[in-house]
């Protein structure tokens, strides 16, 4: 896909390796949103890289959240060509702790962003870029990325929420 002049949304954009995907894009000509809940680094992020770059306050696990933020990217830009997925959060509690067993509120925090938000993206995502023109001839309308992690498999003491959420 030739990025340059494409339409990005890129969650967890704000920091790690969703700011670096935002800053490589912008390099490369694309028009990059970042949704994040960090709004101070977000748009710090997005006034560093200047008017081809901005910020929206994006809950991925709030379907009205995602729908919202969706919106403001199409009347900006018109399109969505790319959508990746880097937002999440982890925690770090044991299954069974001096406190007791882990709370099952705090594992479904997790599932939500990590699991749910990630799928809450990508079909509305999937339903903008369904409108788009073919950009191949493959008939192509965008490509989404959702990034896992070896913690699925190489889970660590106190990571049975964010392991599971990322298989």
């Amino acid at each position: 896909m030739e990025i340059a002049g494409k339409v990005a949304i890129i969650t967890g954009g704000a920091s790690g390796l969703g700011e670096a995907t935002v800053r490589r894009l912008a390099g490369m000509g694309a028009r990059v949103a970042i949704f994040d809940m960090n709004e101070a680094r977000g748009n710090a992020v997005a006034a560093e890289l200047g008017a081809n770059v901005s910020y929206q306050n994006v809950n991925v696990s709030s379907e009205e959240s995602v729908q919202a933020a969706i919106a403001a990217v199409m009347a900006r830009h018109g399109a969505l060509h790319i959508c990746c997925n880097y937002a999440g959060i982890a925690n770090a509690i044991k299954t069974l702790g001096k406190q007791g067993a882990f709370p099952l509120a705090e594992f479904n925090k997790v599932i939500q962003v990590n699991l749910v938000g990630t799928f809450n993206v990508l079909r509305l995502a999937a339903e903008q870029m369904a409108k788009n023109e073919p950009i191949n001839r493959d008939g192509g309308r965008g490509v989404i990325i959702n990034t896992a992690s070896v913690a699925a498999y190489e889970g660590q003491i106190g990571q049975a929420a964010y392991s599971a959420s990322k298989g």
